[in-house]
């Protein structure tokens, strides 16, 4: 059996979603199961700054990204996961792949995922995540905030790790060939949340989430 995981972080709901369509992606593959875990979050994550600094930030601003609105979606997505098991290294360590899921922010990977990966960084000296193969699905406020920069600039740590990168070709994802603002790249799937973070994923976009759990966990069994 070829284990997967799926160790995702989600402020707001879009990637937990978008992580229910990758799982199960990667259940298609005969002789392939799957675990989705959560990465942890900080104790004062950014929304809840950016709410308390809300009065000195311009009122157009504020309207546009309707702080408030978002603070509450928050919580409640926080709510919603809590049955989701926190990811560990053990997880990493007994996992014949893994596929990692985040927003984009600031065009690369939030911060709670990069301090995990820190910690991850002892597997720079074991090995012990050579050779596994992994992919990434993020999302963005909109089709140009930086969800493919988001994508090729978390790489790197993966390839420090050994790990051995899974995209979505062109051949497979009709889906991303589109003048329509739908997430997806040949570096992985992804979603657009919108400015105010009220877009959800579309059947495009969870499709091709689909089609990279599969991905991953059919080259995981292959290999294994």
């Amino acid at each position: 059996m070829a284990n997967i995981v799926v160790a995702y972080y989600s402020a707001f709901g879009h990637i937990a979603e978008l992580s229910e369509a990758v799982a199960a992606g990667v259940e298609k593959v005969e002789g392939a199961a799957c675990k989705r875990v959560r990465i942890p979050e900080f104790s004062d994550p950014a929304i809840r700054v950016a709410l308390r600094r809300q009065e000195n930030a311009s009122s157009e601003l504020s309207q546009h990204f309707q702080l408030t609105r978002r603070a509450e979606d928050y919580e409640q997505v926080q709510q919603e996961q809590a049955g989701i098991p926190a990811a560990t290294m053990d997880d990493l360590r007994q996992a014949d792949g893994i596929i990692w899921g985040f927003p984009t922010y600031l065009g690369t990977m939030p911060g709670q995922v990069k301090s995990f990966l820190d910690q991850a960084g002892q597997f720079c000296t074991t090995g012990e995540l050579e050779g596994k193969p992994t992919g990434i699905f993020t999302s963005a406020g909109s089709i140009h905030g930086g969800h493919e920069a988001a994508i090729l600039t978390s790489l790197i740590p993966l390839l420090h790790l050994g790990m051995i990168f899974v995209g979505l070709p062109y051949t497979q994802n009709p889906e991303y060939l589109t003048d329509r603002a739908v997430g997806g790249s040949p570096y992985g799937a992804s979603t657009l949340a919108g400015p105010d973070g009220s877009r959800r994923p579309c059947k495009d976009e969870r499709t091709m989430a689909a089609r990279l759990g599969e991905r991953v966990a059919g080259i995981a069994r292959s290999l294994k």
